[in-house]
C-alpha cells in the first residue's frame, strides 16, 4: 500500500502531502494520525517556522474516507474515535504554535474544507471548489465544520452553504473570507511554499503569540481580549527579538531573529 502522508521539509517549512490522489485524497484515520505526528515534529524542531498543507493529484481533498465510516457504524467505539480522533487533530493544527498554511487546488469538500479551514492562511489554485456535502448525503460535519464556517462567514452565508452543500469556486470562497490568495494553478505550490518561507523570516514566538491572541481571543469579551494582548506585549518587549528587531529598524537593515 502506498503512504497515503508525504513529509518533507524544504528551507524552514515543514511540508505536509496529501497522497492518496486515487482517493481523491480522503482522510482516514491513518492520515489524521499521520497529520498529527508531523505537527508535533514540525513544532520541534527549531528549524521549521511554518507548515504548508497540500495535497497531489487534481484534487485537494473530497472528505473522510467513507468506506471506513461505514466499516464502523456498527461500532459505537470505533466510529467515536474516528471522529473524536479528526477533531482533535485539527483543533491541534488550529492552535499549533506555527503558522499552518494550506494549498487547494480542484475540489475541497465535506471533511476537506474542515481540514481547510483549520489552518491559518488558504491559498486556492483557480480551479478550487469549496463546498460542505454533508447534508446531500444526510450526515452532518464530524470535524468542526460547522462551528468554523460559522464564525468566518457569518452564520446565515454559513448555514445557506450547509443546507445547500452548493459549491464555491475561488473567487466566491474568497469575497466570503475562507480564501487569501488565489493564484493559477501552475503556480500554487510555489506561491504558497514562498509565503511560508517569508513567515520563516520572522521571529517564531512573535508569530505563535500573534496566533495565540487571535485564536483565544475570539472566544472572549472586548475587555479580556484587550487584557490579553497588553500582558503578551509586556511579556514580549524586553525580548531578544523584540531588541533585534528595534536595532534592526534603526539601522535599516533586516532583522536576524535567534528564535
Amino acid at each position: 500500500m502506498s503512504d497515503p502522508i508525504l513529509v518533507t521539509s524544504e528551507g524552514n517549512t515543514g511540508i505536509i502531502e496529501l497522497a492518496r490522489p486515487e482517493k481523491f485524497n480522503c482522510l482516514s484515520l491513518e492520515v489524521h494520525e499521520r497529520i498529527s505526528v508531523a505537527r508535533a515534529e514540525f513544532e520541534a524542531n527549531p528549524a521549521i517556522r511554518a507548515i504548508l498543507i497540500r495535497a497531489q493529484g487534481k484534487h485537494f481533498c473530497t472528505g473522510a474516507d467513507l468506506v471506513e465510516v461505514k466499516g464502523k457504524l456498527n461500532d459505537p467505539a470505533a466510529l467515536d474515535h474516528f471522529i473524536a480522533f479528526g477533531m482533535n487533530n485539527l483543533r491541534a493544527l488550529e492552535t499549533s504554535s506555527l503558522p499552518v498554511v494550506v494549498a487547494v487546488q480542484g475540489l475541497c469538500l465535506a471533511g476537506g474544507i474542515e481540514l481547510m479551514l483549520a489552518c491559518d492562511v488558504c491559498f486556492a489554485a483557480e480551479s478550487a471548489q469549496f463546498g460542505d456535502q454533508h447534508a446531500q448525503f444526510g450526515l452532518i460535519p464530524g470535524w468542526g465544520g460547522s462551528q468554523r464556517l460559522t464564525r468566518l462567514m457569518g452564520q446565515r452565508r454559513a448555514l445557506d452553504l450547509m443546507f445547500s452543500a452548493r459549491w464555491l469556486k475561488s473567487d466566491e470562497a474568497k469575497e466570503a473570507g475562507l480564501v487569501n490568495y488565489i493564484v493559477p494553478d501552475a503556480d500554487l505550490h510555489k506561491s504558497a511554499l514562498e509565503y511560508c518561507e517569508k513567515i520563516a523570516t520572522r521571529s517564531r514566538p512573535g508569530i505563535a503569540e500573534m496566533k495565540r491572541l487571535a485564536r483565544e481571543g475570539a472566544d472572549i469579551g472586548v475587555d479580556q481580549q484587550m487584557r490579553l494582548e497588553r500582558d503578551a506585549a509586556v511579556r514580549a518587549l524586553p525580548s531578544d527579538d523584540v531588541a533585534e528587531g528595534l536595532d534592526a529598524f534603526e539601522n535599516r537593515r533586516a532583522p536576524r531573529f535567534k528564535a
